[in-house]
């Protein structure tokens, strides 16, 4: 079954990979800006496709050459400032990229699995299950969000995967996530000013992309909130990995969102309930202690 993979330098994309290649039941077609980073050569059923999705013709010759079974469109532009900074290149990777992949899979009639971002709500009234009406606040969660829309209307055999806060082991060009940047501040003995009035569901990468497995396996349709169960705030993760490895917790200052003048706004409260997930699919996360002891290894 030939699968093809977007994102595939990125932190899920590695981590999806292994996994689908561990599997041993996928030819598995990888799209990534620049040379491969993945860890693998020829001859594991992986094949790699350098490509820039925004090069729209390109990528629907591709998807149409491949014409594989499963789209699993992980590709994004993902940071909120940047997203606000240039809402042209925003709107051109989250919105303007998914249509294309959408239109290339209508034509191989793919399955075709989205992933999304809790950051398609406006945080008044998190955690939330798949019921909740979204309501983005800033240009990543709006691009996101139609993006998704585009996919529910397409008439393809789809699933949504929502997810928050992605944490996991620093891949090669990778930039560090949340966890790693404390670790390493921390680490460095360096002060460090932490956001104590927003909640998320973190999620450790492995989960997630054993999540979109699942999905994958069971062919499911639909949105699913694929996370961690485990609500904090930022500050309340950041201390918890000082106290895990030992560092001076007296280094992070606990801040409200408006001590940075940040061009996007948050939602203040996300997070998610994934009973739907754990239910339909035997999905099972991670404490947060135990995804957080994997990626410090502890």
């Amino acid at each position: 079954m030939k699968v093809l993979v977007t994102g595939a330098n990125g932190l899920l994309g590695q981590h999806l990979i292994r996994q689908l290649v561990e599997e041993g039941k996928f030819t598995i077609h990888a799209t990534g800006k620049g040379e491969s980073r993945l860890p693998y050569g020829t001859g594991n059923g992986v094949t790699y496709h350098q490509l820039d999705l925004t090069d729209f013709k390109k990528a629907q010759a591709l998807v149409e050459k491949i014409s594989p079974h499963i789209i699993i469109h992980a590709a994004a532009m993902t940071q909120p400032n940047e997203c606000a900074a240039d809402k042209t290149a925003c709107w051109k990777t989250n919105v303007g990229a998914t249509r294309v992949m959408v239109k290339g899979a209508q034509k191989a009639k793919s399955y075709f699995i989205y992933v999304s971002t809790d950051f398609v709500f406006d945080g008044a009234e998190g955690p939330y299950d798949e019921h909740a009406g979204p309501n983005p606040i800033n240009d990543y969660g709006e691009s996101k969000l139609l993006g998704e829309e585009i996919v529910e209307m397409s008439g393809l055999h789809w699933a949504i995967v929502r997810t928050a806060l992605v944490y996991g082991d620093k891949v090669p060009g990778g930039r560090p996530n949340f966890v790693l940047w404390v670790k390493d501040k921390l680490q460095a003995g360096e002060p460090i000013k932490v956001v104590n009035d927003q909640y998320r569901t973190p999620t450790y990468v492995d989960d997630l992309a054993k999540g979109i497995l699942l999905i994958v396996m069971k062919h499911a349709k639909g949105i699913y909130h694929i996370s961690g169960k485990d609500m904090c705030t930022p500050y309340q993760l950041a201390v918890m990995i000082a106290q895990m490895t030992g560092k001076d917790e007296r280094l992070i200052e606990p801040v409200t969102a408006e001590t940075f003048e940040e061009p996007a706004k948050r939602p203040p409260k996300t997070g998610f309930i994934i009973t739907k997930a754990v239910k339909e699919l035997g999905y099972v996360p991670l404490k947060l202690e135990e995804g957080l002891k994997k990626v410090l290894h502890l």
